[in-house]
């Protein structure tokens, strides 16, 4: 038995967010148990992603022992998303991967001298998969990878749902004021509800994927008691599989910074402790040309020093070396030696340094841990996804950010249907960040106990050590 190599198969989402937790997650629990290898499963997005492309490619330069990286077959033919229902299509790319799934579980069971494959743990895009470990007898876990909030929040509408109908949900949805919600302290503004739960495609998704869930044997959350206790508390009672909050799971390895990155980090090395704010809105966020103007009028006017992570749309990514025309006349001569305008921000690398007093943020779940692992607190500027309501958590039941513009939301749907925060709106945002020292001391406790729960004795590990017994039991 102590001779014997246990196999997870993990499936991770194919987006740099998703896959990026999910490989700290694979590397939690090898470090556990030495018995335990790890195959992952990586899915070809549908469409380009060079950030996601960039990070698979480092990871095959950088061997981790006992994890496998194996990618499954692209099919012949391109797949199509249905834009009209793009959500549930894409829910449908990922599924159609289960017989690609099937066979290369087969030849890991039937390898002679292999270990056992003793589970799946796959990504809540990928519920689809489960149906395939089902077909082997083995127990699956689902990783979520973003809070138990969003995670309750998702169960609250699924219920609705199929209590009500989805009519009835996208009537709600679309309607103003708030709705309570049982992970949720205070109720939420239905302007921060996710903009895919205002449409049918949306509303599908989320049933077909819930649908899968429940069949699950757990669910692992990248988030921590000690941060999300009322959220934790809504699952008890319910007809849901067991939820374990095992986080926080940071990719901390950028954090002493390469060689293209030795530039900015040099500069705050030479400004005063807790002096910078930064601003790093996402591998997807993206302004016009009006909104970077209103950027940097704001940055100008706050009189702070700044870092900040330009990412112009699409069309215009060839200006990214040289942003001169979208920027205000003079500002980058006026912000000599106060400011710095980069492209790709290593954002792990920036929040750790000590001159990095605040956080400007699209409130991704990651970049939320991450801003509370290193104690900087953040101004919310939410953009898509589940972000409006990481920012309402954070902001109004946390306490642990500032509102920039928390009900700021892009439409994916109507992409010409564009707000433009002000510059008076942002400069008023990161005066408030820069110097609310209540924020900056609640964050800095929470920072603290984001440490403690992942070492021995904290609620995360010892969450961890069940999970691995419960796996390694599957072991004949």
């Amino acid at each position: 038995m102590a001779n014997t190599v246990a196999e997870l198969v993990f499936i991770p989402a194919p987006a740099v967010g998703h896959i990026m937790s999910t490989i700290e997650m694979a590397k939690v629990l090898l470090n556990r148990d030495q018995r335990l290898s790890i195959n992952v499963l990586l899915i070809s997005p549908p469409y380009p992603v060079p950030a996601l492309t960039t990070y698979i490619e480092s990871l095959a330069k950088n061997t981790i022992e006992r994890i496998q990286f194996i990618e499954l077959p692209k099919d012949q033919t391109p797949p199509k998303l249905d834009p009209k229902a793009f959500l549930t299509s894409l829910y449908e790319f990922y599924s159609s991967h289960c017989k690609h799934v099937r066979n290369i579980v087969a030849d890991m069971i039937n390898q002679t001298g292999s270990g056992r494959v003793v589970g799946f743990v796959v990504d809540v895009f990928c519920t689809g998969m489960i149906d395939v470990a089902n077909e082997f007898n083995l127990p699956t876990y689902v990783f979520f990878t973003s809070s138990s909030a969003f995670l309750g929040f998702n169960l609250y509408i699924e219920t609705l749902c199929v209590d009500h109908n989805q009519d009835h949900v996208m009537e709600l949805s679309n309607s103003g004021g708030e709705m309570v919600v049982p992970s949720f302290v205070n109720p939420v503004p239905k302007k921060a509800f996710p903009a895919m739960y205002e449409i049918q495609d949306g509303l599908d998704m989320l049933i077909n994927s819930f649908r899968e869930l429940r069949k699950a044997k757990g669910i692992m959350v990248n988030t921590f008691l000690e941060l999300e206790t009322h959220a934790m508390k809504s699952f008890t009672d319910t007809n849901f599989p067991p939820v374990y909050p095992v986080g926080p799971l940071l990719n901390l390895d950028g954090v002493a910074g390469k060689a293209d990155d030795m530039d900015v980090i040099k500069w705050l090395d030479s400004q005063p402790p807790l002096s910078v704010v930064v601003l790093c809105f996402g591998s997807m966020g993206s302004f016009s040309e009006v909104q970077v103007k209103e950027i940097a009028l704001g940055l100008e006017q706050s009189g702070h020093r700044f870092v900040w992570s330009l990412c112009l749309t699409p069309s215009k990514e060839q200006l990214l070396d040289d942003p001169r025309e979208l920027l205000p006349d003079g500002f980058l001569e006026r912000t000599v030696g106060i400011g710095k305008v980069i492209g790709w921000a290593p954002q792990v690398s920036l929040l750790s340094h000590e001159a990095v007093g605040g956080f400007v943020s699209h409130c991704g779940w990651n970049s939320m841990l991450e801003s509370l692992w290193f104690g900087v607190p953040t101004a919310t500027w939410p953009m898509y996804a589940e972000q409006q309501l990481n920012a309402f958590e954070m902001v109004v039941e946390l306490g642990l950010a500032i509102d920039l513009k928390m009900d700021y939301k892009i439409d994916m749907f109507n992409p010409a249907a564009i707000v433009v925060v002000t510059a008076e709106e942002i400069e008023n945002g990161i005066t408030r960040l820069m110097e609310d020292n209540n924020v900056r001391a609640k964050v800095k406790e929470i920072s603290k106990l984001s440490r403690v729960t992942v070492a021995e004795g904290g609620s995360s590990y010892a969450l961890v050590d069940y999970l691995v017994q419960e796996i390694m039991s599957n072991i004949i």
